[in-house]
């Protein structure tokens, strides 16, 4: 069996001397591992950082077995463009992260998250932007694997308008108003997560953050029995900083 797609480097693995495991994530085969001979040579190394795009042959005997990768060319080098910005590079690290350990071999769910996990990468030049896009990726994420909240209406009172928080049990938003003494139990709603339009402050970013943190690792990390990768911890600490930055300058 063989097939040939676009795939973003998530992982990579040494196994040998000199060959390494590669795990990726495909536009049209979800997430996939594959042998790529000579993969730990000066000559290749590079081209299999996380966060690089490739064109990928497969090649195997059945689809469910490991097979073989055979690069055939480096489509984008992301790793490379932002080796001077570490905020970039952890979000790189973390997005790369959190798709290897939340995805299973052939996960066809993974096609789904492709083109947006790539907007997001493609727009880490951005600093104004990628803030918001990375807390909209996990939210994204979420509901992608099934974990999705339901931000439409109230919980409550079913309105669908000025909705500001969101329950860490059900994952229903809520009209704070109308919560009385549980509203300091709910989680903040930023409002630029049901409406694209709307700004976002470092304060909002925090509170994003905050709201998706807890049903990635409440949800989705609880259910695969593994906790939140720590670096994801030390993004969140940095981007309402990258914010803030910006909107003094």
């Amino acid at each position: 069996m063989q097939w040939r797609d676009e795939g973003l480097v998530i992982a990579k693995r040494r196994f040998g001397e000199n060959n390494v495991i590669l795990d990726v994530l495909t536009r049209q085969h979800g997430r996939r591992s594959g042998l790529v001979f000579g993969g730990n040579s000066r000559r290749k190394r590079a081209d299999l950082e996380c966060g690089n795009s490739l064109e990928i042959n497969w090649v195997g005997r059945l689809s469910e077995q490991l097979g073989r990768f055979d690069l055939a060319e480096v489509k984008t080098s992301r790793a490379a463009r932002h080796f001077d910005d570490f905020a970039a590079m952890t979000a790189i690290t973390v997005i790369c992260e959190i798709l290897r350990q939340a995805l299973d071999e052939g996960d066809d769910a993974g096609s789904a998250l492709y083109e947006p996990t790539l907007f997001l990468l493609d727009s880490l030049f951005d600093p104004m932007i990628w803030p918001v896009l990375y807390v909209r990726w996990e939210l994204g994420l979420l509901s992608a694997l099934g974990f999705g909240l339901d931000l439409e209406k109230c919980a409550l009172s079913d309105a669908e308008t000025g909705l500001t928080h969101v329950s860490p049990n059900t994952g229903r938003a809520v009209v704070g108003a109308e919560a009385g003494e549980y509203r300091d139990r709910l989680l903040k709603l930023p409002a630029f997560l049901i409406e694209s339009a709307q700004p976002a402050t470092a304060n909002d970013i925090e509170d994003g953050l905050q709201l998706t943190g807890h049903f990635l690792r409440q949800r989705l990390f609880a259910h695969i029995h593994k906790d939140l990768p720590a670096t994801r911890g030390r993004l969140s600490e940095r981007l309402p900083k990258i914010i803030s930055g910006n909107l003094s300058n």
